[in-house]
């Protein structure tokens, strides 16, 4: 910005923030090797003078880029296979009334249904379960076969796509859960993982504390 002459200890936090931000003051001190309490008159300098930006829980952030370009940039650094979580998983033949135990008990809001070796075969949301439950009088005799959700009609994601990629396939099929998988020559999706809208809530919320 003209009219404004940065000193040398401002010129290395631009420098880092352009770098790696959105990222927390904690960052950029461990970064220059000096304390927080040190580095907070320059931070406050540059954000007045418009040349940071920050948000709580996200951090510091260069003002001459837009925010929505920002948090596409942070996504792209993680591949899927970095941050992915465990599955909840079921087989075909699990009754809908043992999915809805095992839906409580591992605190998901969706399974994923796979064979004897861990290929997938379908997925189970909440919302599936609930609906096979209203009128339904004996749970226990319906398999989660017959309410899956089929291939192709199950959006997946790859272990080696950036987490930008996740979060669009979760916002565009407005969907809760991605099963993460590993195709193998034959064609057969290996479920490895998941990605849900808590992940990425999560991952987020590491930017800054």
């Amino acid at each position: 910005m003209a009219g404004i002459d940065l000193s040398e200890r401002q010129k290395d936090i631009l420098d880092i923030v352009k770098t790696a931000g959105p990222i927390s003051g904690e960052e950029i001190a461990a970064r220059l090797n000096v304390s927080r309490a040190a580095l907070r008159p320059y931070l406050a300098i540059l954000t007045m003078s418009g040349l940071l930006a920050a948000r709580p829980r996200v951090g510091y952030y260069f003002a001459g880029k837009e925010a929505k370009s920002l948090f596409a940039d942070f996504f792209r650094r993680y591949t899927v296979g970095e941050i992915k979580a465990v599955p909840a998983v079921v087989r075909e033949d699990t009754s809908v009334y043992d999915a809805i135990v095992t839906l409580f008990i591992e605190d998901v809001g969706t399974l994923f249904v796979v064979d004897e070796e861990g290929f997938l075969q379908g997925v189970v949301s909440r919302k599936d379960l609930l609906k096979s439950a209203i009128g339904s009088t004996d749970l226990s005799r319906i398999p989660v076969a017959v309410i899956m959700t089929r291939m192709p009609n199950i959006v997946t994601v790859a272990p080696d796509e950036d987490m930008l990629s996740a979060a669009k396939k979760i916002v565009d099929y407005q969907i809760d859960a991605l099963p993460v998988v590993k195709e193998t020559e034959k064609g057969k999706l290996k479920v490895i993982g998941k990605v849900t809208k808590t992940t990425l809530a999560r991952l987020l919320a590491e930017i800054d504390s």
